[in-house]
């Protein structure tokens, strides 16, 4: 199972290490477990940067996308409305 030690080092090395400086975005990825949104199978490579299979074909996406996604996002200011089409697995609503 992940552990703290291996979300900052995630945070630190992976997403602080390329550019994602929005504090608020790099305590949340501290602070939510991805390896309750892949099977129990998978969990050991939750906080590797790598997209995994959530089943029907579909991906969790690396934790450097969905941060830069959400910096990106957060970087245009308060927005009124988000298109989000299909949201997988949950992680990054």
């Amino acid at each position: 199972m992940g552990t703290s030690e291996e979300r900052e080092r995630l945070v630190e090395l992976q997403l602080a290490g390329r550019g994602i400086a929005d504090a608020r975005l790099l305590d949340a990825f501290r602070a939510i477990p991805r390896e309750e949104f892949v099977s129990e199978e998978l969990a050991e490579f939750a906080y590797e940067d790598t997209p995994l299979p959530i089943g029907h074909g579909q991906t969790i996406s690396s934790p450097t996308i969905v941060a830069l996604m959400t910096q990106l996002l957060l970087e245009r200011g308060p927005v009124a409305k988000v298109l989000e089409i299909g949201t997988g697995c949950g992680y990054q609503t």
